[in-house]
């Protein structure tokens, strides 16, 4: 029999007596097994169901602190019947009690309304000292769920946990963030949301799972958590149209000696237009200043992404064309009149006082309920989720996250978001008054400014305190590989010491470099460059993969970029599978013949 792998009873405690650790899971489809049903929605029945990944990790810690303290670990999910059996998993590996909330009423929730049942079975079961989730769920890539609760049971949040202490009733961690750090501390009771990499994920076999006793799993139907309304009435958003993104890949491996590969690939390169630039990229033009007064697009701006205000400021000047309204960008730290207005913003609204993302989301609401916007757009960052997740949540507003494509239909927002890795992408629209929606960096396209210049207006916020933000620091370029049109991915056949080996391939082509998590986890390159399921997705139109093996966890990263090159030793490596062009050889051969071969044809 395979034991359960989670945390030994035996750690250290680290926190005062006795806490009671709640933990809110999900059970999800494996991507290899996802298929839809004739009316576009996933098919579930009978397909392999499994622990969201991320919260597999926050089992594995709630168990340990809960040990270490001499507390209880109890575990919450929501779904059909079937769904217990994460809370098996869980309980064979170490948590004490699960909760399985059912009922045919929480049928069609979405993240808001997921947040409503899962807050209010937590108050009911509790009190609970600290509420741990997974950094956000594979299939959809939200990461709205914990800010969500947070807000809905008045509670600080913490996103992406790598490193914690627990001494007494305070926490001090260690966030691990887009590209970079950040320190932070907040008191108990909170919720903290845990990055993949902060401890070794719980799993348990078949057999201990269906060890568990049926008496440890307590179900709580939607009349013991009050009136609702629960489920499909209680979500403000919509599934629209589904569309299968599956990206057909030519698959074409070359033979021949590496010069005669690498010549053939860069003919076909040409072909294809992939050495040109995007189409599109820096296309077009931030649409004139209009005079109109009509509902505003708020475009929330977060400090040190410049690129990404000024993509989302476009799109929304975009919209409000469309609306006969106006763009209002809301500010946490202050840019210039001109700068917001070449973006396409028409006004601007500093907000004082902020501190920290629970303020800033306590602004936004705030500026919401007095200007009644047609529509808030966000970054999709973990300081851009959590500020919009929770003002969703106290403004009750349908919020779409990760977008890719926004549109202005029949008078109302319609974004375009990807699910399951890039396999998915349906069109999700609000009945709410107010629309929500977090957009990808790198996904919108980047719109020549316009001569304009904002009006100026302040708003000051009276901070909670409740999260202190002790330092914030990058690691890596805010948006590097987002807005990159060429990238260059390695895995762990390439050396670190070797890097230097490959300056001259991206100085040729403008590219950004990426990893796989072999090495990141290695520490050869920073997280943020981590390509992959647990890592970032991107779109470059030429992606160039040297000795990855090309792991479904590692593709699903690049499923929209252009054209995938792939350099692989082994003939029968599977990155070959999802390439377009495939070169047999070892990279460093291949390496200084493409530096050469693709010097004469940029030329050309």
């Amino acid at each position: 029999m395979t034991k359960a792998v989670y945390p030994s009873a035996k750690a250290k405690p680290t926190a005062g007596s006795g806490l009671r650790i709640a933990v809110a899971v999900k059970q999800i489809p494996r991507f290899e097994v996802m298929e839809l049903t004739a009316g576009g929605r996933l098919k579930r029945d009978g397909v392999d169901l499994e622990m969201n990944a991320y919260c597999r990790r926050a089992v594995s810690k709630g168990v340990e602190i809960a040990a270490g303290t001499g507390g209880r670990c109890t575990v919450f999910t929501l779904g059909p019947e079937p769904a217990a059996d994460v809370l098996r998993e869980a309980l064979a590996c170490g948590a004490d009690a699960g909760v399985l909330i059912t009922d045919p009423a929480f049928a069609g929730s979405d993240t808001l309304a997921t947040a409503r049942a899962l807050a209010a079975a937590l108050r009911r079961e509790g009190p609970f000292d600290l509420v741990l989730v997974g950094r956000n769920s594979v299939d959809a890539d939200t990461g709205q769920v914990g800010p969500e609760i947070a807000e809905l049971m008045d509670l600080p949040f913490l996103c992406g946990v790598r490193e914690m202490t627990l001494e007494g009733r305070h926490v001090d961690a260690r966030l691990e963030h887009d590209d970079g750090w950040v320190t932070a501390s907040c008191g108990l009771p909170a919720v903290l949301s845990v990055a993949e990499r902060l401890c070794a994920p719980a799993k348990a076999a078949p057999e201990a799972r269906a060890a568990v006793s049926a008496g440890r799993i307590r179900r709580l139907a939607a009349a013991d958590l009050g009136p609702g309304p629960w489920g499909f009435d209680g979500s403000p958003t919509r599934v629209g149209e589904v569309r299968v993104m599956e990206i057909a890949r030519d698959r074409m491996v070359l033979t021949g000696s590496v010069r005669e590969q690498v010549h053939k690939a860069v003919m076909m390169l040409t072909a294809r237009g992939a050495l040109t630039a995007r189409a599109g990229h820096n296309a077009g033009a931030v649409p004139e200043a209009r005079k109109a007064r009509g509902a505003a697009v708020g475009v929330v701006l977060e400090p040190g992404r410049p690129r990404l205000g000024q993509e989302l400021c476009g799109a929304a000047a975009g919209l409000a064309r469309d609306i006969g309204g106006r763009v209002t960008a809301l500010m946490q730290e202050p840019l210039a009149a001109a700068t917001i207005g070449s973006w396409g913003a028409d006004e601007g609204v500093v907000f004082g006082g902020v501190r920290a993302e629970e303020d800033m989301a306590g602004g936004v609401a705030a500026w919401a309920l007095k200007t009644a916007p047609w529509a808030i757009l966000g970054p999709s960052t973990a300081w851009g989720r959590e500020v919009a997740a929770r003002a969703a949540a106290r403004l009750g507003a349908g919020l779409t996250g990760d977008a890719i494509d926004l549109e202005a239909r029949d008078g109302r927002l319609v974004a375009w978001k990807p699910a399951f890795g890039g396999k998915l992408v349906a069109a999700i629209t609000a009945n709410s008054p107010i629309q929500m929606a977090t957009v990808r960096a790198g996904a919108l396209p980047l719109l020549e400014p316009r001569a304009a210049t904002a009006s100026l207006d302040s708003l000051t916020i009276a901070p909670l305190g409740r999260v202190v933000i002790h330092q914030r620091a990058h690691e890596d370029v805010a948006d590097g590989l987002a807005a990159a049109d060429c990238v260059i991915g390695v895995g762990a056949g390439v050396a670190p010491e070797d890097y230097g080996r490959l300056e001259p391939l991206t100085r040729l082509l403008g590219a950004e470099l990426a990893a796989t998590r072999k090495v990141t986890d290695q520490g050869w390159m920073p997280r943020a460059r981590q390509v992959g399921l647990t890592g970032r997705s991107i779109a470059p139109r030429l992606y160039l993969a040297l000795c990855v093996s090309g792991r479904f966890t590692h593709v699903v990263g690049i499923r929209r970029a252009g054209t995938v090159v792939a350099v692989n030793a082994d003939p029968e490596a599977e990155i070959f599978g999802t390439a377009d062009i495939g070169i047999v050889g070892d990279w460093r051969e291949v390496v200084p013949h493409l530096v050469d071969a693709l010097s004469r044809a940029l030329a050309a």
